[in-house]
């Protein structure tokens, strides 16, 4: 059974939470999909992965590229897995997949400073919680450190 995350942004954007969440996954050995709405914040996505840090990089691809299932991050529109990963990532309003047992954990990371992402966020959490589906909802701390809210 996959255990589903939520991360409620409210002290840091997408792009500076995203990062750090990708290199602890890839860390672990795990690769990874990330899941967006907009070709926009793919192409966003996909530029920040690069430049994030001067000290390092993420590797990654788009699902536009040839060799898309040899990534260990891909960035994508749609709801598949080419590339085999054990944890999946949705930003900006993303479907939950239809085959969430297929994966070891879901990331849902909403802007908690949008009200219709707290909404669509409510509404996942949920669609989890019908599904039988482990879900836990953490927030940042006044250090920006994660925490666990019960």
């Amino acid at each position: 059974m996959a255990e589903v995350l939520f991360y409620h942004l409210q002290r840091q954007p997408l792009e500076a939470v995203l990062p750090t969440l990708l290199q602890k996954t890839l860390e672990r050995g795990w690769r990874a999909v990330v899941q967006v709405t907009t070709e926009e914040r793919m192409a966003a996505l996909d530029d920040h992965l690069w430049t994030y840090a001067d000290e390092s990089f993420l590797p990654h691809g788009t699902d536009r590229e040839a060799q898309a299932a040899s990534q260990p991050i891909l960035i994508t529109l749609a709801d598949s897995n080419p590339n085999g990963a054990s944890i999946r990532f949705l930003a900006e309003g993303a479907d939950l997949p239809g085959d969430i047992p297929a994966y070891q954990r879901i990331a849902i990371l909403f802007d908690g400073n949008d009200d219709q992402a707290l909404a669509r966020a409510r509404d996942q959490w949920r669609a989890v919680k019908e599904g039988g589906h482990d879900a836990t909802y953490w927030q940042q701390d006044d250090r920006g450190r994660w925490e666990r809210k019960v």
